[in-house]
């Protein structure tokens, strides 16, 4: 765009080029982040739209630190926006929308992550944003997860013959060369934590909280509580409370290293069996013992291995028709990149 100071040209030539550039729907580029980046139909898509978007999806939220970001950061942020818009418009047309309960449960959980209200607060406004900000962003990708789920539902289907071809193609990968135990914990420490791992953002110092906290537990479990849900909402362990305490398969050769306090109280159990309260230096836990897989080759007529081989194959057709999904509606959508053009004139121009 030419510079504001020469305002005297004649009208010829930036008349001209003004009435062009209205009729391309040429945004304007001004100084700020209120810079249009991106037009999706009639819709703008500003810079302060894609930083906040960016740090909003970031894996280490709710961190208030600059992130170094790589080069071209902005224009794959852009492309999430720009894909977002166009999904959100396809949900609308079939009447989908997140529910409201769904979008307080994830707003709990990054106030859980946070802190509490008002470290959450804090941590947003920093970064130019609110909790009602928040609440829309999650509503979004909430949204358009829904819609693409049920439009999954309705049109993935996973074949026998093609679950049987996927076992022949990787017969050596339902080998077991040892045992594997699927184990999960709930863990209470003495000493604080920052952030807290839980969604009750229930944390507690010293040696007697933290014993009549895991006695607590205990009984919740003994009294039929759901060990899952206990662990991500009371748990302080940092790795697994979120997973609801599940540490995925260990190989038995694993177990040497650990406590024998530990050793003792898993070979103690049978597959879905919870321990009692296991003390080791500072720190109690609770383990379930989920299943057990042996030693062996695991055949195809294998219940577990059929539900493996269908949750890859169903993933695949998944991401697939989500590909597809995002060209229909790009093909159906007018999209302006105005950020990649200016950056395709001029690599070197920042935005």
């Amino acid at each position: 765009m030419p510079p504001a100071e020469r305002t005297h040209a004649g009208p010829s030539s930036l008349s001209l080029l003004a009435a062009l550039s209205l009729l391309l729907g040429q945004a304007c580029w001004t100084a700020g982040s209120n810079q249009v980046a991106a037009t999706v139909d009639s819709q703008r898509i500003t810079l302060s739209d894609i930083e906040l978007h960016e740090w909003l999806s970031r894996d280490d939220w709710p961190s208030a630190e600059t992130a170094v970001r790589p080069e071209g950061w902005r224009l794959h942020a852009l492309r999430q926006l720009i894909d977002q818009r166009i999904l959100l418009r396809r949900a609308k047309s079939r009447g989908v929308e997140a529910s409201s309960q769904e979008v307080e449960e994830a707003v709990r959980r990054r106030r859980a992550a946070a802190g509490d209200d008002d470290a959450l607060e804090r941590i947003l406004a920093a970064n130019g944003a609110s909790v009602d900000r928040l609440r829309e962003h999650l509503r979004r990708a909430l949204t358009i997860e829904r819609m693409i789920r049920q439009e999954a539902s309705s049109k993935v289907r996973v074949r026998t013959g093609e679950m049987r071809a996927y076992y022949d193609a990787h017969e050596a990968a339902f080998s077991v060369y040892e045992q594997q135990l699927r184990l999960a914990q709930i863990l209470v420490g003495e000493s604080a934590l920052s952030p807290i791992p839980n969604l009750r953002n229930d944390d507690v110092t010293g040696p007697e909280a933290a014993l009549e906290k895991i006695r607590w537990i205990r009984d919740q479990l003994q009294g039929g509580a759901d060990f899952e849900t206990l662990a991500q909402e009371y748990s302080e362990d940092p790795l697994y409370a979120a997973t609801g305490g599940d540490m995925g398969f260990v190989p038995l050769s694993a177990m040497d290293g650990a406590d024998i306090r530990l050793r003792r109280a898993i070979g103690a159990l049978r597959a879905g069996q919870e321990s009692d309260i296991i003390e080791t230096d500072g720190e109690y836990r609770i383990l379930r013992l989920i299943s057990v897989e042996e030693a062996g080759q695991r055949s195809f007529d294998d219940p577990e291995v059929q539900d493996a081989i269908r949750e890859v194959l169903a993933n695949r057709k998944e991401q697939l028709l989500r590909e597809a999904i995002y060209e229909v509606e790009r093909n159906r959508s007018r999209i302006r990149n105005h950020l990649a053009e200016r950056l395709a004139a001029d690599p070197d121009a920042g935005p």
